[in-house]
């Protein structure tokens, strides 16, 4: 009984999420290649570490900033996703 209260509890406030859609998916690329680029003039050594395949593509940037700044551009990207779909954009 505690467990079925406890889940309509939380349920209910949970707010409606935007589905998939490309335009999220856009936005979340957009979100990513602003960090990349961020990250390119703002970390101190982009290059140290295991280098990409194409370092040349991603800014002489290695494995270490790469995943950093991609990880940075997804939590930007879901609050930009969760603010459009909030204000009614998305």
């Amino acid at each position: 009984m505690l467990n079925l209260t406890f889940l309509a509890a939380t349920t209910s406030a949970i707010p409606h999420t935007v589905s998939w859609s490309p335009l999220v998916g856009i936005v979340m690329i957009i979100c990513n290649i602003g960090a990349i680029a961020l990250g390119k003039y703002v970390l101190p050594n982009p290059g140290v570490g295991a280098a990409l395949p194409m370092p040349e593509m991603f800014g002489g940037m290695g494995w270490p900033a790469l995943l950093a700044t991609t990880s940075l551009g997804h939590i930007i990207g879901i609050g930009v996703i969760l603010g459009l779909a909030n204000t009614g954009l998305l």
